[in-house]
């Protein structure tokens, strides 16, 4: 495999592994919005459909099932929440679609539906097919129920997820669908687009590079929109009805021996506020029920099961027709109420939104009242929109009962929102683009400047290495990219932007073969490097990666003679400050200290190319005390604060680990390993750190950097060097 062919297998492209089929085979009854989305879903044998609420999801859901069945001659199983399995055949009724609920020893054509509580009873072998109704329920990527999905469906050869309302805040979610759809494991997701936020949140969030690439990388597999528009279809009725939000907010005493009411800031608050305030709020809730009246439906959502109870009591003293759904509830008692209350049996229903928040069309209802709210914008979201959807012809009122030490839940809810609208927003740009065959991976633009003291060539390293010559180089310095670890730009070539170490030893192997043929015979390349820290989260386990060894097998297996190593010493107190490493931290050592460790240091690793070094670097000029430094195995003496000004090259989407390479550590090893006059070559040139130490030094400069706002400020910092030079020479 060649280089170029390399670079188009870490575009990760979804490979398609479905069918084709002609509009005119699809059902009739559906939109061509949603004609569309099946067609999509249906060539790519393996899909997400993130569709708002009221978008038809379970028509398509069925319309693809059905088309599956006849092309494989196997049954289909849909997985769905409790309720929604009796509204699914209610709705296959009305598109002429049989649904029937999951039986023993299904085989040939077929689509049966169970909920996901039935899953351990599943032979997952007798389906062809397999789609998951509110898939949202892969959230957590350590659930129960995203791991059992994950692994009994993993070679179910059609699978589809279906869901209103990825989590916001979460990005990870929709890598779980990637996961359940075979399109990318989670830890190979982790190393694309994720970074672990250790000194801030200590959980993973999308890199700043990543962000755009993420969405668009998403978008192969999937599809999102909240109105046809969002696709390029202008359908009439899809215009969601009038929604207002009332805030009903209590006053609640003083807490004794605090000056201010306080906040609910974690779950332990949260709760105790809401069993201090239940009487008020129930009370507060009869009362808006009161102003409503008997005959309009209503939804009460609540949180525990005491003021659910208590709600109930009261309202059916109050000669209110209510049934409560709780989790205790019978299977057959949840589903015949929550149906019930959408066929109009009785006029208010009391649930959690855990319960009935996902699925379920409840149109004919256009009041409800949240008795008590929480953190999760998700279910709120949802439990809203089972009333406000498209379908729905009156103005929705929702009431949310709330007291004045819930003020952070509420900012918390509506923070979620904007993070909601800015994921659909990035979604839909990204579905676009993927729709119109916009997507690109690969570096369009290049640039060299040379001089008579440098060259500087703006690219991929391993593509313009190839521009320079044999024997070019007399040393070569250098701070490789650290896979999964630091991100420094969007591009394909970037071999920070890998998966695993696997492809990034792949990757890296391309350039050594370079590095081997433009450094002069027995001169060395020195390579600035660190051991790198493996997450829990990611891994499993906490320890950490040789990356030195990995860097010495590599170059030695083409061809690299191991010439040295010396260690960097770096203060595991600001270590420890900077990235919270459980191994660091004194906590740890008074608890178990068998999780302790020392700081994580610096190597400069010393590779000797093959050969005799033609040219003596004569150092007449070291004396005896800066040579015991220079000969010690570990440098006391780096100052880390002496380095080039690298923020003006940081975009906005840069990660902060962005540090360029100390200018002591470039001038000892230019001092020692090179004469005046001679060329050091940097494949990795960043800011220019080591061109510019180069220059200071008398010797000549060739660099290359990917990363166009880093080349700029090379650029300055060479011509700085060369100036600096100048004015020198004047005196």
């Amino acid at each position: 495999m060649n280089y170029n062919e390399f670079l188009k297998t870490k575009q990760k492209q979804v490979i398609d592994s479905g069918f084709n089929i002609e509009e005119s085979q699809l059902n009739p009854l559906l939109f061509n919005f949603q004609k569309f989305t099946v067609k999509r879903a249906l060539k790519a044998g393996k899909y997400a459909i993130f569709a708002d609420t009221g978008q038809g999801k379970t028509p398509m859901q069925l319309e693809i099932a059905k088309q599956v069945t006849i092309k494989t001659n196997k049954p289909v199983l849909i997985l769905a929440p409790l309720a929604v399995t009796g509204q699914t055949i209610e709705q296959g009724k009305k598109f002429n679609i049989e649904v029937e609920k999951l039986k023993d020893n299904v085989f040939g054509q077929g689509i049966y539906i169970t909920n996901y509580e039935q899953i351990d009873n599943i032979d997952e072998n007798q389906f062809g097919c397999i789609c998951l109704d509110e898939s949202s329920i892969l959230k957590n990527e350590t659930g129960k129920y995203r791991n059992l999905l994950i692994e009994k469906f993993k070679y179910t050869p059609y699978k589809f997820c279906f869901s209103a309302t990825p989590s916001p805040n979460d990005p990870m979610e929709l890598g779980n669908h990637a996961e359940f759809l075979n399109v990318m494991s989670f830890n190979e997701m982790l190393a694309m687009y994720f970074v672990h936020d250790a000194g801030k949140t200590q959980k993973w969030r999308l890199k700043g590079h990543a962000i755009e690439r993420f969405y668009e990388f998403v978008s192969t597999w999937s599809i999102m929109y909240s109105h046809p528009k969002d696709i390029g279809f202008d359908v009439k009725g899809y215009d969601l009805p009038e929604l207002e939000i009332i805030e009903k907010q209590i006053s609640t005493p003083i807490p004794q021996g605090q000056l201010f009411a306080g906040m609910a800031v974690n779950a332990t608050d949260y709760n105790q506020s809401l069993r201090d305030t239940e009487i008020q709020r129930i009370q507060q809730t009869c009362e808006i029920v009161k102003s409503i009246g008997f005959i309009e439906p209503i939804i009460i959502w609540t949180k525990q099961n005491e003021e659910a109870a208590n709600i109930y009591k009261h309202l059916t003293l109050l000669g209110h027709n209510c049934r409560n759904v709780q989790g205790s509830d019978s299977l057959e008692k949840k589903e015949r109420d929550l149906l019930g209350f959408a066929h109009n049996e009785y006029q208010i229903l009391i649930t959690k939104q855990s319960i009935a928040s996902q699925g379920l069309n409840y149109q004919n209802c256009a009041y409800q009242i949240f008795n008590s709210i929480d953190f999760s914008f998700e279910q709120s979201y949802q439990a809203i929109r089972r009333s406000w959807r498209f379908g729905q012809k009156r103005k929705v009122t929702c009431y949310m009962v709330t007291t004045d030490r819930m003020i952070n839940v509420v900012k918390i809810q509506q923070d979620k929102n904007l993070s909601f609208k800015n994921m659909q927003m990035q979604m839909t740009k990204a579905v676009n683009k993927n729709i119109n065959n916009q997507i690109t991976n690969e570096m369009t633009t290049t640039e060299d400047i040379k001089t008579n003291d440098y060259w500087l060539m703006r690219g991929d390293c391993v593509q313009k290495s190839k521009e320079i010559s044999d024997n070019a180089a007399d040393l070569i310095i250098f701070s490789p990219p650290f896979s999964e670890l630091y991100t420094y730009s969007a591009h394909v070539e970037d071999m920070g932007n890998s998966s695993n170490y696997n492809e990034f030893e792949q990757h890296f192997k391309f350039l050594i073969p370079e590095l081997k043929r433009i450094l002069k015979p027995g001169r060395i390349v020195a390579i600035h490097c660190m051991d790198l820290p493996i997450q829990k989260g990611k891994e499993g386990y906490i320890g950490l990666r040789d990356f030195s060894g990995m860097l010495i097998k590599w170059f030695q297996d083409l061809g690299f003679i191991y010439h040295a190593r010396t260690t960097i010493w770096k203060d595991p107190v600001i270590e420890m400050q900077r990235t919270k490493a459980l191994g660091l931290l004194h906590k740890q050592v008074k608890k178990d200290s068998s999780m302790s460790r020392v700081g994580i240091p610096d190597y400069i690793l010393f590779f000797r190319n093959e050969g005799e070094n033609q040219i003596p670097i004569t150092n007449t000029n070291i004396p005896v005390d800066l040579w015991q430094k220079i000969a010690s195995p570990v440098w006391y003496d780096i100052d880390y604060s002496r380095t080039l000004n690298y923020r003006e090259g940081r975009a906005s989407e840069d990660e902060k680990h962005i540090c360029p390479l100390q200018l002591d550590t470039i001038e000892r090893i230019i001092l020692l390993y090179s004469n005046p006059g001679e060329v050091i070559f940097s494949p990795f040139g960043g800011i220019g750190s080591e061109g510019y130490q180069a220059i200071k030094m008398k010797r000549k400069s060739i660099s290359i950097e990917l990363k166009e706002s880093y080349f700029t400020l090379n650029k300055k910092n060479h011509y700085a060097a060369t100036e600096l030079n100048k004015q020198l020479t004047l005196f």
